[in-house]
């Protein structure tokens, strides 16, 4: 799979299960409940990039965006249930603060009531998190965009093309596919 868009990252997580049980939530087929979720993660993805370039490198999604790049906990470490609850971390509340706002956005676009577009966030942040994750531990990791068939660059290279110095933006552009916005 060369370059996915967050979107389809997030949908291939979600699996038929969820997305059956979103679909339901919506009162609608599987297509139409693919529909909302990607125009919901889109959604959620612009209101981080948003509020990250609202905040500055220093603020809340900048910490949370450098936590979910974190290698995940390993061994003994994991046990109880403190690997899931530091899995989600700071980004899980995050994508808490964003979520009212994308539901309402989501639902002005669609006329999906607001109350249920806020129960598919509900069911879609832990899948969100976990592609999230993966994406920023890849960014790095220096695998940039997608890594080509010859498998991911030397960790420490630069994580993203022409970024310069980096920055929060361009990580974020990174992980979520800001080409999209």
């Amino acid at each position: 799979m060369s370059e996915s868009s967050f979107q389809d990252d997030v949908l291939g997580e979600l699996g038929d299960e969820k997305l059956t049980e979103i679909a339901g939530l919506l009162g609608t087929d599987t297509d139409g409940a693919r529909a909302a979720v990607s125009e919901t993660v889109g959604a959620m993805a612009g209101g981080l990039q948003e509020k990250a370039a609202a905040e500055g490198e220093d603020g809340e999604v900048g910490q949370a965006v450098a936590e979910a790049a974190e290698p995940p906990l390993q061994g003994v470490a994991t046990l109880g249930g403190l690997g899931g609850l530091l899995g989600g971390g700071m980004m899980a509340g995050v994508l808490a603060k964003v979520s009212k706002p994308v539901a309402n956005a989501v639902a002005k676009k669609t006329g999906i009531p607001a109350a249920t577009v806020s129960r598919v966030i509900e069911v879609l942040i832990p899948v969100v998190l976990a592609v999230f994750a993966k994406r920023a531990a890849e960014g790095k990791a220096g695998a940039g965009g997608a890594p080509s068939a010859g498998g991911a660059p030397a960790p420490g290279a630069a994580p993203a093309a022409g970024a310069g110095g980096g920055g929060l933006g361009d990580l974020l552009g990174q992980i979520l596919g800001g080409g999209k916005k």
